[in-house]
């Protein structure tokens, strides 16, 4: 009986123990206890920096290397202030360049003129258009075994393109220099078959515009693209001794554009680039750069 008692007594302790521990000692049962929620993690930079990648809106342009990728970088930091990511791929051929803005890889390029474009268009059924002009590369008639025009001796030998689009600019210069005469009308079509005046009974070596810096111990003078100029280290302001005129057909005509596919004009960071690129600052870039081999045309 006091076994009985005293069992019944523990148990009656142990009840009460139990019942205090889930008493809030108010009164009130005990609120199940709530497991903690995981802290939301601290967002990472990278995340901030995606996030902002995210709002940009990318420009692709294609562009050769001299001077063309290079005058876009002077305006990659403009453009990213006004939320537009300017991505720029280099080729070293005139003909991807086209191909990628017709299929949409490319938002735009920058290395040709409108004669160029216009013969790829129709050669190749692509529907680019030109937005903007920004530079051209001047022809020049550089000095070679004869130091100056008026020294020039009859019979003098004469380096020219002998592509059709660069020979007619060469001889325009040469005319444009009192050198030649060409037939009237024959403007950016004229071949050597157009000389009707040749007072110096001047001969011509046409080579490919590329070789042609590299014949200046072969011939008395050179007429040479702005750009072969440049690659050769030539100076068109310091070298040349005679150059286009930027007025002239010549320079309005192969001035180097910015190409879109048609239907892309007014695309808003298309419309943007052309600003900026067309700013004092990328004249006072091209002017203090190049040493003349490329100037500005806006």
């Amino acid at each position: 009986m006091k076994k009985n008692l005293l069992a019944l007594f523990l148990a009656l302790i142990l009840a009460l123990s139990l019942a205090a521990c889930g008493s809030t000692g108010s009164g009130e049962p005990a609120a199940e206890e709530e497991t903690p929620a995981a802290e939301e993690p601290a967002e990472e930079p990278a995340a901030e920096d995606a996030a902002a990648d995210g709002e940009m809106t990318v420009l692709k342009v294609a562009a050769s290397p001299t001077p063309h990728a290079e005058i876009l970088a002077q305006v990659k930091d403009v453009l990213a202030e006004q939320g537009i990511d300017l991505q720029v791929t280099e080729y070293g051929d005139y003909v991807v360049p086209n191909t990628a803005v017709e299929e949409g890889d490319e938002d735009a390029n920058y290395f040709q003129h409108q004669p160029y474009l216009d013969q790829f268009n129709a050669e190749n059924g692509t529907h680019l258009v030109s937005v903007a002009a920004i530079h051209y590369e001047p022809f020049g008639i550089y000095p070679c075994k004869t130091a100056s025009l008026d020294e020039l001796p009859d019979g003098a030998l004469v380096g020219v393109p002998n592509d059709v689009t660069n020979e007619a600019r060469a001889l325009q210069l040469l005319e444009s220099a009192g050198l030649i005469t060409l037939k009237e009308g024959v403007g950016l079509e004229a071949t050597t078959n157009d000389i009707v005046d040749n007072p110096k009974n001047l001969e011509f070596l046409e080579l490919e515009a590329a070789m042609l810096p590299n014949v200046t111990t072969e011939v008395d003078i050179a007429a040479i693209n702005g750009n072969y100029a440049l690659q050769a280290g030539f100076s068109s302001a310091a070298d040349a001794i005679y150059t286009e005129d930027p007025n002239s057909e010549a320079a309005q005509t192969f001035a180097n554009i910015i190409v879109v596919k048609e239907g892309n004009e007014n695309n808003p960071a298309v419309q943007a680039l052309v600003e900026a690129l067309q700013s004092d600052a990328v004249r006072n870039y091209i002017n203090e750069t190049y040493d003349g081999n490329v100037l500005p045309i806006f």
